[in-house]
């Protein structure tokens, strides 16, 4: 009775300071590098002064609550019963060794296409760890759900080919109850991928190549060969490059504007090899300017300035010129939400409808995790001696027509043939429904892949 008591005592202790040592984890990493975030944010405001501050404002406590995760995780796991926690421990750590093993093979596959990048800079290993650390929040937002999906085929197949799901079921739980644990981890990863979604993971994959570019001394551009329209006053802006540091005052490089008449004919053009804006003044200041006046059925006129020419009569700054050069996909939710509200009604709508699908598409993209669960976890039971095959194979067609699915919807949505909202839930929501029948047959006993299975000609 003592050793029972003693091994009861035991067991009960490893999940208590497992739960501690996470929480330390976690305060220590929060304690890192929620204060780096916080300044990042603030010097982020200082160089863009139309900035969501409120939106950018989050970042900090976002990234607290990524860092406070897995000991929530380990605090559910402590409430949960004797079957809930032998089944998340099973799971877990098959979805450990899977998550691993898609890293290592994703990594292998890019070290080998980007070896010629890495050999050019002058400390490669140094430039790899900082590349890769860089993109993990990419990596693990693109690699979760498949390892969802390989974890839940291989933990439910097991289980059911030992029988082990038949007894729980006997044990007076249904089906929704066994696999509770189940969509509690597709929640948490959910809500994992929002965080890294909210900021981390798009901008990672936009700073990859400045990354490379700075390990190899090259120019780092922040935008190149941008367009900006300014049709109140007909003035058309092109930017050659925006430099790294352009928020902090470096100047913007082959700055071209072009005036433009009612009549849509071109009545002026001022070119400068480099342009410089005054954040106090709001006057812009040209270099190396040449200024060409074209009149109907003349010749056009050219002026040359040795020096520097001023204009205060220029409304733009350059943190409005950037945002047509700025791609929808590396940019977070706080830049997305300052370019929405930023928005000018000037701006044709059809240049506003990548920004907002994108947008949209930040909250959508962490749901294909739960999504995944519901789709995998019916059909990856079975109680037959035939097997998995027909429900598993359903599985891996349904998450591929759901990733297709979701590229064919945002492409829609950014076109505008879709309204931006619809597009970026619209696969969720049909694969949701899919996955909430999958379960329902499941629950019944009238699991879908027989069906598909009876339907198929036999020979």
């Amino acid at each position: 009775m003592i050793r029972a008591t003693a091994v009861l005592n035991r067991s009960a202790t490893r999940p208590l300071l497992l739960a501690t040592a996470l929480a330390i984890a976690g305060l220590a990493a929060g304690w890192l590098l929620v204060p780096a975030e916080a300044a990042e944010v603030e010097r982020h405001l200082l160089g863009f002064p139309n900035a969501h501050e409120f939106a950018h404002s989050l970042r900090p406590f976002v990234l607290g609550v990524l860092c406070a995760l897995p000991a929530v995780i380990t605090l559910c796991y402590m409430l949960g019963d004797t079957l809930d926690r032998y089944l998340a421990r099973q799971f877990g750590g098959i979805f450990g060794i899977t998550l691993g093993a898609l890293f290592m093979i994703w990594m292998l596959v890019d070290v080998n296409d980007r070896l010629g990048d890495f050999r050019d800079s002058e400390h490669m290993l140094a430039t790899m760890g900082r590349f890769y650390l860089a993109r993990s929040p990419s990596i693990l937002l693109t690699l979760l759900p498949y390892s969802l999906l390989l974890a839940l085929i291989h933990t439910m197949g097991k289980l059911s080919k030992d029988r082990e799901i038949i007894a729980m079921i006997q044990s007076g739980r249904g089906i929704l109850r066994v696999t509770f644990p189940l969509i509690v981890a597709g929640m948490f990863a959910t809500l994992f991928c929002t965080g890294l979604n909210y900021h981390w993971a798009p901008t990672a994959e936009g700073n990859r190549g400045a990354i490379l570019n700075r390990a190899r001394g090259l120019p780092v551009a922040e935008a190149a060969n941008v367009l900006y329209f300014n049709a109140p006053e007909s003035r058309l802006w092109m930017i050659g490059m925006f430099p790294e540091h352009y928020e902090k005052g470096e100047p913007l490089q082959d700055v071209e504007i072009t005036y433009i008449r009612e009549d849509h004919s071109v009545e002026s053009r001022l070119s400068a090899t480099r342009a410089f804006w005054d954040r106090e003044t709001r006057v812009w200041s040209f270099e190396g300017a040449v200024i060409a006046r074209f009149e109907p059925g003349m010749p056009p006129a050219f002026e040359t300035f040795d020096g520097v020419i001023e204009r205060a009569d220029l409304d733009e700054s350059p943190f409005q010129l950037i945002r047509p050069g700025l791609r929808p996909a590396h940019l977070g939710i706080p830049s997305l939400t300052g370019w929405l509200v930023n928005l000018r009604s000037p701006h044709p709508s059809h240049s506003a409808a990548p920004y907002r699908t994108q947008w949209h598409y930040r909250w959508a993209l962490p749901f294909t995790c739960l999504v995944t669960v519901l789709l995998a976890t019916p059909l990856s039971i079975h109680f037959s001696r035939r097997g998995p095959g027909g429900g598993v194979f359903l599985a891996v067609v349904l998450s591929a027509l759901l990733l297709v699915f979701s590229s064919i919807s945002l492409a829609l949505g950014e076109s505008r043939i879709l309204h931006p909202a619809f597009a970026a839930w619209l696969p969720n929501l049909v694969f949701s429904a899919i996955g909430l029948y999958l379960y329902r047959r499941r629950i019944v006993g009238r699991p879908i892949h027989q069906e598909i299975r009876r339907l198929l000609p036999t020979s």
